[in-house]
């Protein structure tokens, strides 16, 4: 089987990382082998950098160029070799997570994002045409006040989650640009409904685009 790649995207407290799981073993009953992953993160090199880039205080070029410095990394070791083993590549963010917090949240330049996702997901090094990005992404939509109730106490949160709400609605609109931008490539699902419609609005829409 051909190998997939399905990213999850959403803004802090909508809930993605429950139901990447649930999709996941979606797909190991369907006999698929799974790649689970995230971003930052996922290689021993983008798990330090992502300590970085949530942690500690840098302005808005430093925390793009990390976190595409991790992903570079991310793509090399990981992704595209469990895409060419025939896996199913489900990661929790990816570069839109980029264009929602650094873009939208941060306000950063754009076209300077363009440019960065272009050397770091253009495919000399792996030898395919045009830019890799994801089969599918998953979109968690939600108001940023809603996020904001489910995190509250939850745990210690990191420098992104202590924002305040109208940083989130800024990294929403970011998530809706990038929508808009590539409609084909978005599953976007309600997220302010009980977990069980969420996972099935998931289940639907994968099974839909022929997936699973």
């Amino acid at each position: 089987m051909s190998g997939l790649f399905l990213t999850f995207e959403g803004i802090d407290g909508a809930g993605k990382s429950t139901h990447i799981d649930a999709l996941a073993g979606a797909f190991r009953a369907a006999g698929r082998t799974v790649t689970l992953t995230r971003e930052p993160g996922g290689t021993p090199l983008a798990e330090k950098l992502r300590a970085l880039a949530l942690n500690e205080p840098m302005d808005a070029l430093t925390e793009a160029l990390v976190m595409f410095a991790a992903r570079r990394d991310h793509l090399l070791q990981v992704i595209e070799p469990a895409i060419a083993r025939g896996n199913v590549v489900l990661c929790d963010r990816f570069t839109d997570a980029t264009f929602a917090y650094q873009g939208g949240g941060r306000g950063f330049d754009r076209e300077v994002l363009q440019q960065l996702e272009r050397w770091v997901q253009s495919v000399p090094a792996i030898r395919l045409p045009g830019l890799r990005q994801p089969d599918l992404t998953v979109w968690f939509d939600l108001a940023p006040s809603v996020a904001a109730q489910r995190l509250a106490g939850a745990r210690v949160p990191d420098k992104f989650e202590s924002q305040p709400q109208e940083f989130f609605a800024r990294v929403a609109e970011g998530y809706a640009q990038r929508l808009r931008a590539d409609p084909r490539r978005f599953l976007r699902v309600d997220a302010d409904q009980p977990r069980e419609g969420v996972w099935q609005a998931v289940e639907r829409g994968v099974r839909a685009r022929g997936l699973l």
